[in-house]
């Protein structure tokens, strides 16, 4: 597959509001005992709700529609491709995602710990990754995270310092918040340190999204 291939899984992701989060080259990036191939990595981007809205997986109400959904369009998009594909859940064991997402280039640790994304800051949501067999071409990455050139927002976003850069997430303080009044607003429209750095404005988040996902972080 050549660089059209490449613009080829861009499309065939759009249809379904995802968009391509990173690639890379396994090989290249491991050495040579590891497969030769390219892995791409899919996520929602800012056209993702409105399909997934109109979906059986959301429409039937069941649990986990959105892990029910990328199992059902990503396996689609790989049989259209005719490669194989895997997910970031479903374990254990887990696929290494994060890793993955580190070695395309295109993530990086933030300073609040968690990855931040070139296009869609904190606001990361992998819902797949496809695995071809050859080496598609693929441009050039950025050279420098761009928490390198930002004041870290989400250092200070966070109400209660449970993620502030200074010491590891502080899960107790965190999920404790969200049982509050003043919780309420992480809950309908996502962590504020998610919410603060500049780049997560690129993901196009609805309100409601944030809150499904924070409802499967925090059930109530």
């Amino acid at each position: 597959m050549d660089q059209a291939g490449l613009h080829q899984i861009e499309a065939l992701a759009a249809e379904s509001g995802l968009i391509v989060m990173g690639a890379f080259h396994p090989r290249q990036v491991y050495g040579p005992d590891d497969e030769v191939g390219t892995l791409v990595l899919l996520g929602t981007g800012p056209a993702f709700w409105p399909v997934f809205l109109q979906s059986p997986e959301y429409l039937g109400g069941d649990a986990h529609p959105i892990d029910r959904w990328s199992e059902r369009v990503v396996g689609e998009i790989a049989m259209q491709l005719g490669v194989s594909c895997s997910y970031p859940f479903g374990g254990p064991p887990y696929m290494s995602f994060i890793d993955w997402a580190l070695k395309s280039g295109r993530c990086w640790q933030s300073p609040v710990g968690m990855l931040v994304h070139d296009t869609v800051g904190l606001m990361i949501s992998f819902r797949g990754a496809l695995h071809f067999d050859e080496e598609i071409p693929l441009p050039v990455t950025p050279s420098a995270a761009p928490c390198t050139t930002c004041d870290a927002p989400c250092t200070t976003a966070c109400p209660v310092g449970a993620l502030s850069g200074d010491a590891s997430y502080d899960l107790a303080a965190c999920h404790g918040f969200l049982d509050t009044e003043p919780g309420t607003t992480c809950m309908t429209q996502g962590c504020a340190a998610r919410r603060a750095c500049p780049l997560s404005t690129g993901a196009g988040r609805s309100d409601a999204q944030s809150a499904l996902h924070m409802r499967a972080f925090h059930p109530t």
